[in-house]
């Protein structure tokens, strides 16, 4: 069997900007998730679902 290689990207040639952009959308969702939980349940004065969950294990 041969090989069917029309291109052979060298070292040099290889640019990973696909690869750093994912990792910079995962990076910007996992922090608005994160945003999202510290405000919704710390920041807040009303019971929360943490506040909700504990009382019902616990009783």
């Amino acid at each position: 069997m041969g090989s069917r290689v029309s291109r052979e990207i060298g070292h040099d040639e290889y640019d990973p900007w696909g690869t750093l952009s994912l990792i910079v959308v995962y990076f910007v969702a996992l922090t608005l998730m994160w945003l999202f939980t510290y405000f919704v349940e710390f920041v807040g004065n009303t019971p929360t679902v943490m506040g909700m969950i504990v009382p019902v294990m616990l009783g």
